[in-house]
């Protein structure tokens, strides 16, 4: 939803878009683990997913309902490196691996699955196993963990204005263009 509404959010704006990832839930095998384990009251997840899917039709976004997650280091690591290929093949991986998890349902811890979507969103084969295998993108990801700790970030995705408006979660596109205004206007 963030990508829906940053777009939305530039064409208004002239929006520079700097992508970091944060792994949440590094602790889930690569196989996946049910949903029930993460530790959410029946109830409250049940809201959660309401409230998504109530989001996700705003932006033309279908999710799935889904019983399981994922460890999602290793598609980082993928979309991290995948940011070298430009935004064209970025952002098709990007969309791919999105619509794969919420949409299709598809286990994006499973190295097969990622090899798929990255075929498919055109990013060369061996842009994947660089990913897995050299330290680069293991610190940059490492890096942007700490950042995030280090100025509390407790969601995502996460917006940050001119290095001082910080909106957290997936917030409605007028609150982007809001803060948007407020930075153009020199406002702080």
């Amino acid at each position: 939803m963030g990508e829906r509404r940053l777009a939305r959010l530039n064409e208004d704006f002239d929006v520079r878009v700097e992508r970091r990832f944060l792994e949440i839930h590094p602790e889930t095998p690569a196989e996946g683990r049910p949903i029930s384990e993460l530790g959410y009251p029946p109830e409250q997840w049940a809201r959660m997913m309401e409230n998504l899917e109530r989001m996700g039709k705003a932006e033309g976004i279908v999710f799935s309902e889904r019983t399981f997650t994922t460890n999602s280091h290793k598609a980082l690591l993928l979309a991290e490196s995948a940011k070298e290929e430009g935004p064209v093949v970025f952002d098709a991986l990007n969309e791919g691996l999105f619509r794969a998890y919420f949409t299709e349902g598809r286990n994006i811890g499973n190295p097969q699955v990622l090899r798929d979507v990255a075929q498919a969103a055109g990013v060369p084969a061996g842009r994947l196993e660089q990913a897995w295998s050299g330290a680069a993108c293991e610190e940059r990801l490492a890096r942007d963990l700490a950042a995030a700790a280090e100025i509390g970030v407790k969601g995502i995705p996460l917006f940050i204005f001119d290095g001082r408006w910080i909106l957290e979660g997936a917030v409605p596109v007028e609150m982007l263009r809001e803060a948007a205004k407020m930075i153009s206007a020199g406002k702080s």
